[in-house]
């Protein structure tokens, strides 16, 4: 009797699963990702094998490694993936309706502080159209739908990808009036001598200070955070001197412009999205109000 096991198309299901905890090299970790768990994980692994015939992991002191019969269907597996996402982006690009649901992506302080008034303006003009908004200022993948519009500081390189720059936003030196009451408005000369609010792990504030002919280090910070929305509610309890958008500092009268000579290159801000979902009636409706919206700013 001939054995079929092999034969049989796989669940796509299990495929992803599988690709998952060969890129990840865990169990735990794949289940983190996927948002499951790891007994689950493990059942689905023992199913695929099952259906194929063959072990596809073996464990280590680390996690996981794929054996020989897994390296060779991690290729045409990752093939797979790359069509059934094509295939997605066709679908949801050849969708008429304008209801539904919008997912967009933008960095921590355009996600609190530009996004939200923009966004109210969006739902009184279109309240069929839902938003889901991923607040992160790591790079989210189009290429993969893990947003469908995204607002980046970076132009994309990919050519899957439609791109429109929209208004450098402006940046400066701000801090708390009770601040500047206490210790005086800062100069050129004095400026090291200020408190200040920076990254803690990041030394982007270190590399401009430097770039721009000061030498200091992350002790010139006395208050530090990675986080840009903790930083800058730093700023607004008046401890210490931050850089922020000049939108944003608006939003608090509370605030002084200091140092106000002392150039600052401004945020380049672009719109993205695939090419396959531009002509999506209900995202090209977001894409292009978010566009002018944002580039009348």
């Amino acid at each position: 009797m001939n054995d079929k096991r092999s034969t049989a198309e796989p669940d796509w299901t299990l495929l992803r699963v599988f690709l998952e905890v060969a890129s990840c090299g865990s169990l735990s970790r794949a289940a983190l990702a996927l948002g499951s768990s790891q007994p689950t994980l493990s059942r689905q692994i023992a199913q695929l094998e099952t259906q194929l015939g063959h072990a596809l992991f073996e464990r280590t002191t680390r996690g996981v490694r794929l054996t020989e019969a897994g390296e060779a269907l991690r290729w045409p597996a990752e093939r797979m993936r790359e069509h059934a996402q094509q295939f997605s982006l066709v679908a949801a690009g050849r969708s008429l309706a304008l209801a539904g649901t919008v997912r967009l992506t933008a960095s921590e302080m355009v996600s609190t502080y530009l996004l939200p008034a923009l966004l109210r303006q969006l739902r009184d003009k279109h309240p069929e159209i839902q938003i889901e908004l991923v607040a992160s200022n790591e790079v989210e993948n189009l290429l993969e739908r893990e947003a469908d519009i995204a607002l980046r500081m970076v132009r994309p390189t990919q050519s899957a990808l439609v791109a429109r720059r929209l208004a450098d936003q402006p940046l400066g030196f701000y801090a708390h009036r009770d601040y500047v009451s206490a210790n005086g408005k800062p100069a050129e000369a004095n400026m090291l001598t200020h408190e200040w609010v920076g990254f803690d792990r990041s030394d982007q504030f270190v590399r401009g200070f430097r770039d721009a002919g000061f030498k200091v280090d992350k002790t010139m910070f006395a208050f530090r955070c990675d986080n840009q929305i903790v930083g800058w509610h730093a700023v607004l309890a008046g401890l210490g001197i931050g850089v922020g958008m000049h939108h944003v500092a608006a939003l608090s009268p509370q605030l002084v412009r200091v140092l106000p000579k002392l150039p600052l290159p401004p945020l380049p801000l672009w719109i993205t999205a695939h090419r396959a979902l531009r002509g999506t009636p209900r995202l090209k409706v977001v894409f292009d109000f978010l566009a002018e919206a944002l580039a009348a700013r």
